[in-house]
């Protein structure tokens, strides 16, 4: 449907005459007839009622009125950002992700950069907590993050996450008793502060399974707790995705126990308007 058949629609609405919604239309006022005969008769339905005091409403256009200003909202929203996108000639989209998503969200950011090369893009490890706060500030345009989300963010799961035991090289493990690991290997772990939800993770996964730990030698990222894996040092309780990145020297074992499983997705925030992110999103979707 042509846009401009809704913008007569609305105007001769609001003005209530042809005459003065012609004229504020900058169109003579046939024309702005045929407009809306043409929108009457795709839409089969009558929206205004011709008379002496002008052009009144019906039951129906009454009914299809708020939907129409609404649509002609989504469409100004749209061309202002599309003209804003022209005008700097580079635009900004602000990602966060997570250990599970860094396969993920790199690929989709270089199919982005080969369809629009102009634009600047910043991807950030931040906790899932931190990116929902981000994301509803609008600090942040879009998240991979550990589902489910806050309201009013929307989300849609893009893979499933499990916790596996990495380990030295060599290491026997039983996958039916972890425990016997954990009394012989200290547990290394993240500083909570850094990964709050990996940390939270680990704490439910050994409570729920009553398993019991020494935990020990905190460190503020992964590449160094995977490193002191791999000088034997001990073992921990990491995401399978740390696959991605895994040094030599160590390697991931599947265990078995509840809580070991969660949801990663993609997350937004529907009540700010972003047509880059949009773009983004639809990648995301594809792949």
């Amino acid at each position: 449907m042509d846009i401009k058949l809704l913008r007569a629609f609305i105007t001769l609405a609001d003005k209530g005459s042809y005459h003065a919604a012609s004229k504020a239309l900058y169109m003579t006022q046939p024309t702005l007839t045929k407009q809306i005969q043409v929108l009457e008769k795709i839409l089969s339905v009558n929206l205004f009622q011709r008379g002496r005091h002008g052009a009144q409403l019906t039951i129906a256009g009454k009914l299809l009125y708020p939907e129409a200003g609404d649509l002609l909202k989504k469409h100004d929203i749209f061309l202002n950002n599309a003209l804003a996108i022209q005008k700097e000639g580079v635009s900004k989209l602000s990602l966060g992700l997570g250990i599970s998503s860094f396969s993920i969200a790199p690929a989709c950011v270089n199919i982005l950069r080969e369809k629009y090369p102009n634009i600047e893009v910043s991807l950030n490890n931040i906790p899932s907590s931190e990116q929902s706060k981000m994301l509803l500030d609008g600090q942040l345009h879009i998240g991979f993050i550990r589902l489910p989300v806050l309201q009013p963010l929307k989300a849609k799961v893009l893979m499933e996450e499990e916790l596996v035991l990495a380990v030295p090289s060599g290491t026997q493990v039983d996958c039916q008793n972890i425990q016997s690991v954990l009394n012989t290997y200290r547990l290394l772990q993240i500083n909570s502060i850094q990964e709050p939800c990996l940390a939270e993770k680990v704490e439910c996964f050994l409570k729920e399974n009553n398993l019991n730990a020494n935990p020990a030698l905190i460190t503020d990222d992964i590449h160094s707790l995977l490193a002191l894996i791999s000088g034997k040092n001990g073992v921990a309780l990491l995401p399978e995705s740390v696959s991605n990145f895994l040094p030599a020297g160590v390697v991931l074992v599947k265990i078995k126990g509840r809580h070991s499983m969660w949801q990663i997705g993609v997350a937004w925030n529907p009540l700010i308007q972003n047509v880059l992110r949009d773009k983004f999103l639809q990648i995301v979707f594809q792949r």
